[in-house]
């Protein structure tokens, strides 16, 4: 018996000490109450969880210095030291939000960003080649965004009131010299680059990344595709010409080669056309880009690209009763680049690259020789810092070689001029919590050509609200060298410069997005100079100007099955003192109101998507010569009704059609006058029309793999 209850005692005194009580409330940094919290003594089973009001109770039969543990999705762990021996303990614990890369805040001001890992998704590449009015041109898609202003007889980025010289483009972050084909005033242009190439975008309406230079309005950012799906051949045979692709995909490498060749001859034979060719365009091009893997979630890549191409035009001049003056121009264009990541230590990122660009014109002016060659080199590296999930850093060092000759070949005479320029750049991002993110940077720049040195402050915040959406605000100034054919008359002279002020509403929850945005745009040292643009003379920066408005952007891939649409509307009050303009005006290519519709639907009956898109502005303003003042006319409403249809018989075949301007609406960009006066007193001047009442294309695309399944929807 006395043993029984010795037993008894012992047992009854492990009871007692068992009894250590630890009990407390559980709250947000913001002094929410948390329910649901896991609190427990760490490297044991003891513990609870929080109630409805935060609070947590529970008994141990630990002693001693121990760690107590509150953990809950969504916060960061919190661990904190604790005397049980002191029992009952009344612990109060605050949790800190943890951040959620997928789920947190994002800087959307003046940015509108594509690519696999964003899910602020605008435009895919996909839907770059899909878009009717585009006919497969990159900057076709971009200019039914926001911002963006239609110059039909351009093809260039017009951004907020900026001249298509204010928009850089980069690829892979390695800037491209003269990314779009040489080409006869009012004849449009396209970018030399396919949209295959590409897995995702950035495009900037303002307030861009100080990574980012050149640019006074925007910066477009193409990113290259990794490495493939598989491997394939694609062929392609079209009302324009015809290419193949190969592409060859190993374990941890790719390579892809393309040729194609294109004559417009044969098909502006057919369809009447407005201009006067005596050589209708035509050209060739070849490209080869590999990518292999390296090290731990690297890549080294390289590319290469060479085209040639050409025409022949007869341009009408103003009161001349003949076929005008005969252009001809030649084009070489060479483009290169190699970058490479690397995923270092401490989480620590890296990447560095190099490009060259090269291009060769040979204008035929009536008879009038004249070579222009200009180069572009960009070294750029990057360097990326994650100090923790709220802290990052990104900083870099570039190095730009710019090189610019042109000459009078009958007179033999030359005039060129070689700049270097040096930038370094710094910016951090900071998440003050899952619904607050602040972004600041600055880049510096010397010129040694101009001898000047600047430094561009950038800055961005955006707040995230519990029903997703968010608002964001930036400012940036910006600054950007002249125009080559400017500098090479006076190389002294330093950069024009922008200050950009944005607010921004985003929201994209359930295949829809919505895009508000409100600018202001300011600009100083913008070029002047007496006499004509194709002989300038007393060239200044004594420019200033402004844009200022507010664009709108809605997606919506849910609303109607098998459709995806958006809608676009811009408003830009525009006015500045450039080029040759005594007064501040509204510039030819910046008109007030811009707005479009895109659409694509798939009807799975006929194995086939109907896409349309609808353009509109209203008009280009004009300097008539006949009436006082500058820019004193203003042109009838640009309209442009487009259509596509794709039809795949076979997973790998596919026709496509499309056809711009499907109404025939005699668009007018402006009026060219001539430089004096007839008989009657008055200026004779003609209008600067389309090329053709509506463009036709038409493309069957082959793709030839081990899947049968495989594609080129991306060349759609």
């Amino acid at each position: 018996m006395k043993k029984f209850i010795t037993i008894l005692l012992i047992i009854s005194s492990f009871g007692v000490e068992a009894q250590n009580i630890i009990s407390g409330y559980v709250t947000s940094t913001k002094g929410d109450s948390l329910p649901g919290v896991s609190v427990y003594i760490k490297n044991t089973y003891d513990g609870t969880s929080t109630n409805a009001k935060g609070f947590f109770s529970f008994k141990t039969a630990v002693n001693g210095s121990q760690f107590l543990v509150a953990q809950s999705v969504g916060y960061k762990n919190q661990e904190l030291a604790v005397n049980l021996n002191e029992s009952p303990l009344q612990i109060e614990i605050q949790l800190k939000e943890a951040i959620d890369q997928l789920n947190a805040v994002t800087i959307t001001a003046g940015a509108m960003e594509a690519s696999d890992e964003n899910k602020a998704v605008v435009l895919k590449p996909l839907d770059i080649v899909t878009t009717p009015s585009a006919m497969g041109d990159i900057i076709g898609a971009f200019q039914t965004l926001p911002g963006t202003s239609t110059v039909g007889n351009d093809g260039r980025l017009f951004v907020r009131g900026g001249d298509a010289s204010e928009t850089a483009i980069f690829i892979d972050g390695l800037q491209v010299g003269n990314a779009f084909g040489t080409t006869a005033s009012n004849v449009p242009t396209r970018t030399r680059f396919s949209p295959n190439l590409f897995k995702g975008s950035f495009f900037s309406t303002g307030g861009y990344s100080a990574e980012y230079g050149q640019a006074l309005s925007s910066a477009l950012a193409l990113n290259t595709v990794d490495i493939p799906l598989r491997s394939q051949g694609d062929v392609s045979i079209m009302s324009l010409g015809g290419g193949y692709i190969q592409t060859l995909v190993g374990k941890n490498n790719s390579i892809t080669a393309s040729a194609n060749y294109f004559d417009l001859s044969p098909y502006q034979s057919l369809i009447k056309q407005n201009f006067d060719w005596e050589r209708s365009p035509y050209g060739w091009d070849f490209s080869v880009a590999g990518t292999q893997k390296v090290g731990n979630g690297g890549f080294l890549k390289a590319y290469f690209q060479k085209e040639s191409n050409g025409l022949k035009l007869w341009q009408k001049q103003p009161g001349d009763t003949g076929r005008g003056n005969l252009i001809g121009i030649k084009n070489d264009y060479t483009y290169a680049q190699s970058n490479i990541k690397l995923i270092g230590q401490n989480n620590w990122s890296y990447t560095a690259g190099i490009s060259y660009s090269d291009n060769f014109d040979q204008f035929d002016l009536s008879g009038q020789k004249v070579n222009q060659r200009s180069r572009l080199i960009h070294a750029k590296g990057v360097a990326i810092k994650d100090f923790s999930d709220a802290i990052s850093l990104k900083t870099g060092l570039e190095s730009t070689w710019s090189i610019f000759e042109e000459s009078l070949v009958n007179e033999g005479l030359t005039r060129d001029f070689l700049d270097q320029r040096y930038n370094v750049f710094v910016e951090s991002d900071y998440y003050l919590s899952n619904q607050l993110i602040f972004r600041g940077g600055v880049r510096s720049g010397y010129s040694i050509l101009g001898d000047e040195l600047w430094v561009d402050p950038r800055a961005s915040v955006s707040y995230k609200f519990e029903h997703e959406g968010q608002l964001s605000f930036a400012y940036g100034r910006f600054s950007q060298l002249p125009m080559d054919k400017f500098r090479v008359l006076n190389n002294s002279l330093g950069n024009t410069e922008a200050e950009h002020f944005i607010l921004n509403y985003f929201i994209s929850k359930k295949g829809r997005t919505f895009r508000a945005e409100a600018f202001h745009k300011s600009y100083d040292n913008l070029i002047t100079f007496s006499g004509s643009n194709l002989a300038p003379e007393n060239i200044s920066l004594s420019g200033t100007g402004y844009a200022k408005g507010m664009d709108f952007f809605y997606r919506d891939r849910k609303s109607i099955k098998e459709t995806d649409f958006w809608v676009t509307y811009s408003f830009v009050d525009s006015k500045r003192k450039f080029d040759s303009f005594e007064t501040q005006v509204q510039p030819s290519f910046a008109p007030k109101h811009n707005a479009s519709i895109v659409a694509k639907h798939f009807v799975s009956a006929l194995q086939s998507q109907i896409g349309m898109s609808f353009s509109f502005n209203d008009g280009y303003v004009f300097t008539n010569p006949n009436l006082a003042g500058e820019q004193n006319s203003k042109t009838k409403s640009f309209q442009d009704l487009s259509l596509s249809w794709s039809y795949l018989p076979k997973p790998n075949l596919i026709i496509h059609l499309a056809c711009s301007n499907v109404l025939g609406r005699d668009n007018i960009f402006g009026y060219q006058y001539a430089s004096q006066p007839n008989e009657s007193g008055l200026v004779p001047g003609m209008p600067i029309a389309q090329g053709a009442p509506r463009f036709l294309f038409m493309g069957i695309f082959l793709t030839l793999s081990k899947d049968k399944t495989a594609n080129q929807l991306n060349n759609l």
